[in-house]
């Protein structure tokens, strides 16, 4: 493990009865402050007990949308066909945990999260149901470890098995888990240009046949109510006060809308405390002439991203 020490300086001005804070460094997760009580000066400390960010960086992820354009795609992550952005899971990481912390993923797809974890020097735990996509995150894991700091060093493990039995696993206490859920049975709807596109590429239009697989519960309250039994899972192996973010849309199916957003933060309420929201907007998506001259249907262009804590 890499440690580096800080150094900071602190001048106080009498007349203005503040602090003027000096440093030379761009951390400032670790400040001296002086303050002057009773005419006296008094040293006090102000910690970041949350993440290693600088003030201006916490105050910039506090805004509740945010917009976010994924890069392209590496083609060995094609197959997959909901994947999400590495970037974007780094930045909840970023905030929501210190380095070298424990991270979880119980639907880890081909590994952004545990990618992510690597990038930002904390350990990673996956969990994927589906053997092709373990074996295209592993590889990937592979070239990013390569990449890494010689002085960095992080634990990743990817269980290819089903999050329902998670606790057969050897997982560590958990300091804050991120995932994405299946979008209900969505990617099984016909009638998508994508989804045609995706098929004759010879890539995955839906996730696989496995009836262990969330992505394959036609009924809806049965999927919520499945959902939420796996969180509630994750939510005894994390640490008291730790953070869970799920990413995740309301969806439309057969010209009815799906409040799967709600309904899933309606649902692990019973345990969990929904402290807010962030909803993550995409403007580089073209727009599709939905119900033209005829009908309103909306083009769908953000996420919610769901930020949850266990609170004893």
């Amino acid at each position: 493990m890499f440690y580096y020490s800080q150094q900071y300086f602190v001048a106080f001005c009498p007349f203005e009865r503040r602090a003027k804070f000096i440093t030379n460094l761009k951390d400032e997760s670790k400040r001296a402050i002086i303050t002057e009580m009773d005419g006296k000066p008094r040293n006090s400390q102000r910690i970041n007990k949350l993440n290693d960010l600088s003030s201006s960086e916490w105050l910039k992820f506090q805004k509740s949308w945010f917009l976010h354009n994924p890069p392209p795609r590496n083609k060995k992550v094609l197959t997959h066909p909901a994947k999400f952005p590495e970037t974007l899971i780094q930045e909840f990481i970023e905030f929501f945990t210190k380095k070298g912390m424990n991270i979880l993923d119980p639907m880890a797809g081909t590994g952004s999260t545990l990618i992510a974890c690597i990038r930002s020097g904390r350990n990673g735990y996956g969990i994927e149901l589906n053997k092709k996509y373990v074996e295209v995150a592993r590889d990937l894991i592979a070239q990013e470890t390569l990449q890494m700091n010689m002085f960095q060093r992080v634990k990743i493990e990817l269980f290819n098995y089903d999050a329902n039995n998670i606790k057969e696993l050897n997982i560590p206490p958990i300091d804050y888990c991120i995932t994405s859920p299946p979008y209900w049975d969505m990617l099984k709807m016909k009638g998508a240009k994508t989804q045609k596109n995706r098929k004759e590429s010879g890539l995955d239009v839906f996730y696989s046949d496995d009836p262990r697989d969330l992505g394959n519960i036609s009924d809806y309250n049965l999927f919520i109510e499945s959902l939420v039994h796996i969180y509630r899972l994750v939510y005894d192996l994390l640490r008291d006060k730790a953070y869970m973010t799920i990413i995740v849309k309301n969806v439309k199916k057969r010209g009815r809308i799906y409040p799967l957003a709600w309904d899933l933060g309606q649902g692990l309420s019973k345990f969990f405390t929904l402290k807010d929201e962030r909803i993550w907007c995409q403007d580089n998506q073209r727009l599709a002439p939905y119900g033209l001259l005829n009908a309103w249907v909306s083009n769908t262009f953000h996420h919610y991203c769901l930020n949850f804590r266990k609170e004893l």
